[in-house]
């Protein structure tokens, strides 16, 4: 598996060891939009310790008469953690107040609300996810250390890589997806296999940008995506477009390889065409799987970042948009 730099290896870690139990890895959702008090679906707000995204949901299902599918789920979150994040079940006649008394009576952990909404919970419907991590075992020197890191990482943005979580252990899922790139099978297992091997590209990509010096700007032919809203548009005058990204307006997207992704132009087009060239896949045979494309930003915005000292070692806070991983940002601070 591609071994990820640090972008701060310039300044000295805090070692440490994260998720010695689940209460040392706090995650809450944070929401894109709020429930609006009525609708066919109940919206259940569900805090709970050491139980994973996908069990709740299936759960949830056997326990409304639903198949697993019709529960909502705007991310999933790990199971080593103590997890806060919004549930929706299409239930256009069940009274909230027994939905909730059975959910807090049949799953693990605390019903925070119930209300209802007008729409399915759909994956990417969160606009990020809050953390607070417990860093156990630092060096002394930890509190200080740990500051001008953070300082580091607000100033230059974080290298928006994708985490073991994603690729598999020892990045199995990344060969496996190139198997499946090229058979018939359209299982979520498979799909699962085939965005693990997208991932590691991009990873690739990234790991290029850093070493070209290029990543906390763009080039002609980059596609740029915007940090507000996530609209992509080509880069023509680098110029201008590399200021955007100083005053923090903007970034570099890399490739995420599928059959309708937007492709880059010029110089940025001839680094990722040598790139998916690494890998024997063509084009066409992109085509024929039938493997999304799209567009990840290379470098986020991490914000609230604090860091405060605490007897048992020292506690991060932080704020990343949807799809970046904690466990990223984290490595920055233990190495």
């Amino acid at each position: 598996m591609l071994t990820l730099p640090i972008q701060s290896a310039h300044l000295p870690g805090i070692g440490g060891r994260i998720k010695t139990t689940p209460e040392d890895f706090v995650v809450t959702e944070v929401p894109l939009y709020e429930p609006v008090g009525a609708g066919e679906h109940v919206y259940v707000r569900h805090r709970r310790v050491g139980a994973n995204t996908q069990d709740l949901a299936h759960h949830l299902a056997r326990l409304f008469g639903l198949r697993p599918f019709d529960v909502g789920v705007a991310g999933l979150k790990d199971k080593v953690a103590v997890a806060e994040q919004t549930f929706s079940l299409p239930l256009p006649k069940a009274d909230v107040d027994e939905v909730v008394r059975k959910v807090a009576t049949e799953l693990p952990g605390e019903v925070v609300w119930a209300r209802r909404h007008g729409n399915k919970l759909r994956r990417g419907h969160l606009l990020g996810n809050r953390f607070e991590v417990l860093v156990r075992d630092v060096v002394p020197e930890a509190a200080e250390r740990a500051t001008a890191i953070a300082a580091a990482l607000s100033a230059s943005g974080l290298a928006n890589f994708y985490g073991e979580q994603r690729l598999g252990q020892d990045g199995r899922n990344v060969a496996k997806g190139l198997e499946r790139l090229r058979d018939d099978r359209r299982d979520w297992l498979s799909n699962l296999h085939r965005t693990a091997w997208q991932a590691d590209l991009f990873n690739q990509w990234l790991v290029d940008r850093l070493a070209a010096g290029t990543f906390a700007r763009v080039v002609v032919g980059d596609v740029a995506k915007r940090l507000d809203n996530g609209a992509l548009f080509d880069v023509e005058d680098e110029a201008v477009e590399s200021a955007r990204a100083e005053r923090d307006e903007i970034s570099a997207s890399g490739p995420l390889f599928g059959s309708d992704m937007r492709r880059a132009r010029a110089a940025a087009a001839e680094h990722e065409e040598r790139l998916l060239a690494t890998t024997g896949v063509t084009w066409e045979e992109l085509d024929r799987s039938r493997l999304l494309g799209s567009r990840r930003a290379a470098r986020i915005l991490v914000k609230d970042l604090a860091v405060e000292a605490v007897p048992e070692g020292l506690w991060l806070r932080f704020q990343l948009p949807k799809g970046s991983y904690a466990t990223v940002l984290v490595r920055e601070f233990t190495r």
